[in-house]
């Protein structure tokens, strides 16, 4: 996601500095026009407004507040976080940040690979009004922004309830669909009349039909981190005393597929899981 991020904002006249832990990752930006730092140390003490798409709450933790990281930076006054990390561990680096003269921006965002290639995504705001302010223009250089509220972690609530519904609405259909299949249904005369009746989903209209159906299974999201979402979803509706039992349901599926099929796996390769296990049952 960082990736085509960050080549909006170039393409849009920022001037962009990168880290990664990947090489790869930086020789990719700077051959579109970035300029590459050997650490997070040393963005922070470059730039006044350091982005951050980091891939669990550990990391994003380690990034902002560890040794070396962006909370004892020498230029940096706004962090923008567009991962999705939760509401706990963004107040308490919010706070922290704010205690250095840092402000948060909670900016997670929706749309998946397509979504951030395109320019697309769905991004989720919530933080200081001054300092959202002052990072509009550069968020909407890669998407529609939708103000959430004043405290960084109302946006991460906001994005785990999506990814919540969407990896649900994802599971149900994959099931519905190897049903069908399995009852000897043509796969697009079914999603043809699924997606034209009050059946019909994000994923049954995308998802389904741009990688399940092709047998491309190339949506860009692995299973692994549609685990870690949804485990944080269903732990910040507990917390907020809100029995999850179709949530839990879920999880235990998604958690499933993981373990046996492998979390590197896209997401949509769910469906071939659900085949497996079907085969030879009537």
């Amino acid at each position: 996601m960082g990736n085509p991020i960050a080549s909006h904002l170039l393409a849009n006249g920022c001037e962009v500095l990168v880290y990664d832990r990947s090489d790869a990752a930086v020789a990719a930006m700077t051959q579109a026009g970035a300029k590459a730092l050997p650490s997070v140390a040393a963005v922070a003490d470059a730039a006044a407004i350091v982005f951050t798409s980091l891939p669990s709450p550990a990391v994003f933790s380690d990034v902002l507040l560890g040794q070396g990281g962006l909370a004892g930076g020498k230029a940096v006054k706004i962090v923008v976080d567009l991962s999705t990390v939760g509401s706990r561990a963004t107040r308490h680096a919010g706070s922290v940040l704010l205690e250095h003269g840092i402000d948060l921006v909670d900016a997670p965002v929706s749309g998946g690979a397509a979504g951030a290639k395109a320019g697309t995504l769905a991004v989720m705001v919530a933080g200081r009004e001054a300092a959202v302010a002052e990072v509009q223009p550069l968020l909407e250089c890669f998407g529609k922004l939708f103000h959430v509220g004043p405290q960084a972690g109302q946006a991460q609530l906001l994005k785990l309830l999506n990814n919540m519904l969407s990896s649900t609405a994802f599971a149900i259909t994959a099931e519905a669909f190897v049903a069908g299949v399995r009852g000897g249904l043509d796969p697009q005369v079914m999603m043809s009349a699924i997606n034209a009746g009050s059946g019909r989903s994000g994923a049954s209209q995308d998802k389904f039909m741009k990688q399940v159906l092709p047998r491309s299974f190339d949506f860009g999201f692995p299973v692994g981190s549609v685990c870690k979402d949804i485990g944080l979803a269903i732990e910040e509706c507990e917390a907020l005393g809100v029995p999850m039992w179709i949530g839990n349901t879920v999880r235990q599926l998604w958690n499933f597929a993981g373990r046996q099929d492998g979390m590197q796996r896209d997401m949509t390769e769910l469906v071939r899981s659900i085949e497996d296990w079907s085969q030879g049952a009537r």
